[in-house]
């Protein structure tokens, strides 16, 4: 156990931080980087200056520093930036001999750095060891062939030294391994520099045959036509043109070849290398070669041609779209755009024909509202563009035929038959068209245009049989009634106005009736007939008793200019108060008496301010029992509820509501009072607990209150300080004696 217990290794006791509050003064990073940056803590003293003054001190630095270098090295000889210190330290003292020879041994540690090759030979190249750096440029080359930096650096020195044949020969060497492109192009430019062009033109043949790329054989074309050899050029194109064939066929080798015709004015040969290449080059691969033709022909051919190549490309692509759907009828409408800018009226008819052909299948309205513009375009294209009326109204008969109008209709189709004629000035035959469209399939947007283009014609007796037609095919469309109104009302036949709107309020059903009786009623104001307004109210609410009907009615009262204005309107507000005392929608009354005290805050005085005051219900918050679809219980939900004072059946809650809040704010003083006399005692505490868990716990549907939900409280709308404050003393003076009698 001994042995064991000395065995365990201890763990030292971790130090216990007594006061883990925080230090009074706070210390920051940036505060400490700071300090660190004032005192130049991490700053070192550069070293003395050695000042060498003879031969002895001279080689003594020279073997402290070679000895440096050397542990350097002896360290870690992979590292090849301390081998390149080193000789460059050396070049610097014009040890020449000396930094060679630590090149080559940094090279035998590592021959396959670029940088200690590039070093080595600049050293050479500075210090004029020419051959030296041939030797090196070699060795590199042979070493590491696909190094392009070697190859440029060797070329620029021979070209420099002026040796251009030993410069030929590098270049020569450098090409047999098939170099990049760019290394092609410097030899080319070499030899361009000593006007060779015969051996430039035998290096770009070469060039092609190692990188067959458009591109570079259209460089080669170029290089010819910029000597002055047309012919060679050209013929460079033409065997560019049979090497790709039609399999590898590319825009961009065509669009050079027209463009070098183009500048040697051959405009035919132009024309053919286009046509070529947009016979065999698919139409979405030769965006590019078709933008050039239309710009040639701009230049050079006439309109019809320029108007041909663009027309037979686009009118192509629309082809294509409605071939493989005729359903499509977006594609038919652009189709139609581009002939009709550009072809005959002919051949504008013939893709009109073709278009209003494909019927759609299913006789549905949905499937019709893109067809039928078909026809729309094609009759006003034939009234605006070609100037034929007989033609165009051949062609609305003929979609009037199509429609199947016992399923469905287009009242526009008929509405711009009727304006057509009108605009031919034939109006018998614009009423027979509109008469046979409401007869076949009457619509409200088809009678309304009726009735329009009646107003335009200033046939009010038309107009007049119109609405009553339309209203004897809808009866309850409120906005056909006002409408037909208030034409009589601009006629300046109030007593006919008058009439329609009571036939208009007697109908049984109506799709807006509000809106109906608003107008009405704001007719009668116009004409200042405030007794057939009142009337109207009084009306009114025998149908409905909604408060905005009963807030208009008083603020009408009160805008009628009269001694007893504020009387009529304080009248109509204590009338809508009884007449609404039995409405369950509370928020509605609640909207009335708030109308009310406006009033009353703007023109009453205090007492009738008080009085109204006094009708605003208590705010209160009550919970009730909801009940899930299936019949479980879902808990308790809490709502607000409205208490108003004039409701005999609400005088006891109101009461009871009083004595219970009463009650709540003398039981907290009588708390605190104990709590201040006895300190806190437990007899108190326990008494007060027991007293507490006798309280019963509120009913349903009641004002909450005493100890159970404490956050929920009541609110009130208005203040406390009523007639029953006195009272509620009495009541809760007697229950605190009694409670304290029962502890």
């Amino acid at each position: 156990m001994a042995s064991t217990a000395a065995g365990k290794q201890r763990i030292p006791k971790v130090a216990k931080v007594k006061n883990k509050a925080p230090a009074e003064v706070q210390i920051t990073a940036e505060q400490l980087l700071r300090e660190a940056k004032e005192r130049e803590l991490e700053l070192l003293p550069p070293p003395p200056k050695q000042k060498i003054t003879d031969k002895d001190e001279l080689n003594d630095y020279k073997l402290k520093k070679r000895k440096g270098f050397e542990d350097n090295i002896r360290k870690n000889r992979t590292v090849i930036s301390n081998w390149i210190k080193y000789a460059q330290w050396e070049e610097s003292l014009q040890e020449i001999q000396r930094a060679r020879s630590i090149y080559e041994r940094a090279l035998d540690v590592d021959h396959r750095n670029i940088t200690l090759w590039l070093k080595y030979a600049e050293m050479e190249m500075k210090s004029r060891q020419v051959n030296h750096a041939r030797n090196i440029w070699d060795r590199a080359i042979t070493i590491l062939p696909r190094v392009n930096q070697f190859w440029y650096k060797y070329t620029y020195m021979e070209e420099m030294l002026g040796n251009v044949p030993g410069c030929r020969q590098v270049f020569e060497r450098w090409m047999e391994w098939e170099p990049e492109e760019q290394a092609w192009h410097s030899y080319i430019n070499f030899e361009l520099r000593y006007k060779e062009v015969d051996k430039a033109r035998t290096i770009y043949e070469r060039f092609v045959i190692v990188h067959p790329e458009v591109k570079n054989w259209i460089k080669y074309a170029r290089f010819e036509e910029r000597h002055g050899y047309v012919a060679l050029s050209r013929k460079v194109y033409e065997r560019a043109v049979e090497f790709f064939g039609e399999e590898h066929v590319d825009e961009n080798l065509f669009v050079a070849f027209a463009r070098f015709e183009e500048t040697q004015k051959e405009f035919e040969r132009v024309r053919v290398i286009y046509k070529y290449a947009l016979d065999r080059i698919p139409k979405h691969q030769a965006q590019e070669l078709f933008k050039n033709y239309t710009m040639f022909e701009k230049k050079f051919g006439d309109r019809r041609g320029i108007e041909d190549v663009i027309v037979s490309k686009r009118r192509f692509q629309y082809e294509e779209e409605v071939k493989a759907n005729p359903h499509n009828y977006d594609a038919w409408f652009d189709y139609l755009r581009l002939v009709e800018s550009d072809a005959d009226a002919d051949t504008v008819r013939e893709v009109y024909e073709r278009a209003i052909a494909n019927v759609p299948p299913i006789q549905e309205k949905r499937h019709w509202r893109r067809y039928i513009y078909l026809w729309i375009n094609y009759a006003l294209y034939e009234e605006l563009e070609t100037k034929d009326p007989e033609r165009t109204r051949q062609v609305y008969q003929a979609c009037l035929e199509l429609i199947p109008h016992k399923k469905f209709t287009f009242a526009k189709i008929w509405l711009l038959f009727a304006q057509f004629e009108v605009r031919q000035k034939n109006l018998p035959g614009a009423r027979k068209i509109m008469g046979t469209g409401i007869g076949k399939c009457p619509k409200n947007k088809l009678l309304k245009g009726y009735i329009e283009l009646e107003l335009q014609l200033r046939e009010f007796d038309r107009c007049r049989k119109l609405y009553e037609k339309y209203l004897e095919f809808s009866p309850e469309n409120c906005t056909t009634w006002i409408k037909f109104a208030e034409l009589e009302t601009i006629l300046g036949d109030v007593e006919r106005a008058r009439a329609i709107f009571e036939l208009a309020i007697s109908q049984p059903r109506l799709d807006m009736p509000e809106v109906l009786w608003k107008s009405y009623i704001d007719f009668e104001i116009e004409q200042e007939e405030f007794e057939n307004t009142r009337n109207l109210y009084k009306r009114l609410l025998q149908r409905t008793q909604h408060v905005k009907v009963w807030i208009s009615y008083a603020k009408f009262e009160l805008s009628v200019d009269g001694p007893d204005r504020l009387q009529r309107c304080r009248q109509t507000y204590e009338e809508a108060n009884r007449s609404m005392r039995s409405c369950e929608e509370k928020e509605e009354r609640l909207m009335l008496l708030e109308s009310w005290r406006d009033f009353e805050k703007e023109f009453g005085s205090d007492g009738t301010m008080e009085r109204v005051r006094k009708l605003l219900p208590e705010k209160v918050k009550k919970r009730r029992k909801l009940t899930a679809e299936d019949g479980s219980d879902a808990g308790w939900e809490e709502y607000y509820d409205y208490i108003f004072p004039e409701d005999a059946a609400n005088q006891p809650n109101l009461k009871l509501l009083a004595m219970a809040k009463m009650w709540k704010r003398q039981q907290a003083k009588d708390d605190d009072g104990e709590k201040e006399e006895e300190g806190g005692s437990s007899s108190s505490s326990s008494s007060s607990s027991t007293a507490e868990e006798r309280e019963p716990p509120p009913p349903e549907d009641q004002p909450e209150k005493k100890t159970e939900t404490e956050a929920e409280q009541t609110y009130d709308d208005r203040d406390d300080a009523g007639s029953s404050s006195s009272d509620d003393d009495d009541d809760g003076k007697k229950k605190r004696s009694s409670e304290d009698d029962k502890d």
